[in-house]
């Protein structure tokens, strides 16, 4: 059993590659996110309707499962102390059943907010066959030691 991973705000740079995530995006994973969001537009379930009527290869994610996706990946990152604060993200295309999606990342900038909270801003994209099917900008707050924690952060002390 590995130990779970805590970092922490020194620990990151600019600069710094996030471990790829690379996941095979079945028809499961498509639907079951859909399920999950109550999403029941017949494109993210229905492959005969997706293809006849909206004209595309397959199922394909919908935008909150896609968003899933981008906090897992971050917090996979960080361990369980790192707190999202903002997200911002543009589809360029659609993750479909049968892709391959690979999820890299860098850090652009780090700094700490006037309540001491420590923040790593990344870029994130999901790619495709090489292709970046939707880039992502995200503000994860992460603790400053050992003994911090941004989920007990809140008021003036929680500026996302």
């Amino acid at each position: 059993m590995s130990e779970i991973k805590n970092l922490e705000f020194g620990q990151v740079k600019v600069g710094d590659a996030i471990p790829d995530l690379v996941y095979d995006c079945t028809a499961t994973t498509v639907a079951f996110g859909a399920i999950a969001t109550r999403d029941i537009r017949p494109m993210h379930h229905d492959r005969d309707f997706a293809q006849k009527r909206n004209g595309v290869k397959d199922i394909f994610l919908n935008t909150p499962n896609l968003a899933h996706w981008f906090e897992r990946y971050l917090t996979d990152w960080s361990g369980p102390k790192g707190r999202l604060g903002r997200m911002k993200f543009f589809m360029r295309g659609s993750v479909f059943a049968g892709d391959r999606m690979t999820f890299q990342g860098v850090v652009e900038k780090v700094d700490t907010d006037a309540a001491g909270c420590g923040w790593a801003q990344v870029d994130v994209k999901v790619l495709v066959e090489g292709n970046a099917m939707t880039t992502c900008t995200a503000r994860i707050a992460l603790p400053n030691d050992a003994g911090d924690n941004p989920w007990q952060r809140s008021g003036d002390a929680w500026q996302p």
